[in-house]
């Protein structure tokens, strides 16, 4: 699979193993395996050429489906894509800050950060989220225009 952007080439190759009876250990009887749900095991490698520089790196997954190389692909670029979005609701929103620990409020308020998310994520136009939620926190008109209707 080869991405071409922000000025990178990114070509990333992946393979899929099914072979994991080696991963056996002698946790409670001999032979039991460390991970009883894990289907196989996922190598991805990415070369990345920027700048004139040109970069290897590879990752390993596991995993409790089976897969093909292509369904790894996919998974593991929407989990990036949540990972995003998780880094931002903790540096943006300062989630992991939180102190909520008791009935519902922690789940209401992810609920309203996650809202919040994708309020100001559709409205920013070109500013950064950061930018744009700070900018609805001190413009009541940029804030209006994010919350209410276009007429």
């Amino acid at each position: 699979m080869v991405d071409k952007d922000h000025g990178r080439i990114e070509t990333r190759r992946y393979a899929v193993s099914h072979e994991i009876d080696w991963l056996t250990g002698d946790r409670r009887y001999p032979g039991e395996p460390r991970f009883h749900a894990l289907r196989c095991l996922v190598r991805t490698t990415t070369r990345t050429e920027w700048r004139g520089k040109v970069t290897e790196d590879t990752r390993y997954f596991i995993s409790s489906a089976l897969l093909s190389p292509e369904r790894a692909a996919e998974a593991i670029r929407c989990h990036w894509g949540i990972e995003s979005m998780h880094w931002v609701l903790d540096v943006i929103f300062k989630e992991d800050l939180s102190r909520l620990r008791r009935g519902h409020g922690a789940q209401n308020m992810a609920l309203v950060r996650r809202l919040a998310f994708n309020i100001v994520r559709a409205g920013r136009g070109k500013r950064s989220i950061k930018t744009a939620r700070k900018a609805a926190g001190w413009n009541p008109d940029f804030l209006a225009a994010l919350i209410l209707p276009p007429r």
